[in-house]
């Protein structure tokens, strides 16, 4: 594993954990752990026996977004500095990232997410979330236009109109709201989060990871098509997955009345 300075990455039993680990700054980017995440995220992608993998963050919050101290700087450091660039090298790549790799991603989100770490809590497959969990979109509150995936991401995920109103008013969603909104899936006592999280990605982690991995494009393949491309895109990836060892061995296993034992293949 790399020697970074700016999040965790470990492995165990299948499941990575990257953690967010600039606390004393909520865990907002820098370029820096910007660079370190894109890279822990290359070898979730090239490592096969990685089946699953946890976003958190250290600390009290799970990601402020950007560092503004930090863009300012670079700003008045580099004038030929666009915000377009920044964005297309950094938060777009790590979004698209988290939505393509074809295995789970799980937010354990600890404390506030807001502008790209709201962004990328929506790209994750499923959010975790502590009672302490609050989200905002953050950008309007700075006179900012949405960014990180959260225009197209957080409207699918809660609707439309409550989605434009977090854009346009700053509103803050508790670990409550968020539920009952469906941005959260479930919302655990702070103490039990980690346990909570850890638990449903080792369950992943033992699941069919090709299936998994084929469903995820099922389904961003249908957030932006109509119901016969959605059919199509369906009976061409379950073609891909009736050819995968996982499904031989669930087949096995459903004849011989028995557990499947997946290998992610």
């Amino acid at each position: 594993m790399a020697d970074y300075k700016k999040i965790l990455f470990g492995v165990d039993g299948g499941v990575a954990t990257l953690t967010f680990n600039r606390p004393d700054r909520s865990n907002a980017f820098d370029d820096e752990m910007t660079a370190e995440t894109l890279d822990a995220l290359k070898q979730i992608e090239r490592d096969a026996s990685i089946r699953a993998i946890v976003l958190t963050g250290a600390g009290k919050n799970f990601c402020a977004g950007q560092d503004l101290v930090t863009f300012v700087e670079g700003r008045q450091k580099d004038k030929q500095f666009t915000l377009r660039e920044h964005l297309l090298h950094g938060y777009n790549r790590i979004v698209t990232k988290i939505r393509t790799i074809e295995k789970p991603f799980v937010a354990a989100v600890n404390g506030a997410a807001a502008g790209a770490g709201l962004g990328i809590c929506c790209a994750c497959d499923m959010r975790y979330v502590s009672e302490n969990a609050k989200f905002r979109m953050a950008f309007i509150g700075i006179g900012l236009a949405p960014d990180s995936g959260t225009s197209f991401l957080l409207p699918r995920l809660i609707g439309y109109g409550r989605a434009l109103e977090m854009a346009m008013t700053n509103e803050l969603l508790d670990a409550q709201e968020a539920f009952a909104a469906g941005l959260a899936n479930k919302v655990f006592p702070p103490d039990e989060l980690m346990e909570a999280t850890m638990t449903m990605a080792k369950q992943l982690a033992n699941a069919p990871t090709r299936g998994i991995g084929l469903t995820k494009r099922a389904f961003n393949r249908a957030l932006v098509t109509d119901l016969e491309g959605a059919l199509d895109y369906e009976a061409y990836a379950q073609n891909i997955a009736v050819a995968t060892q996982d499904h031989q061995e669930g087949l096995s296993s459903f004849l011989e009345k028995r557990s499947p034992v997946y290998q992610g293949k």
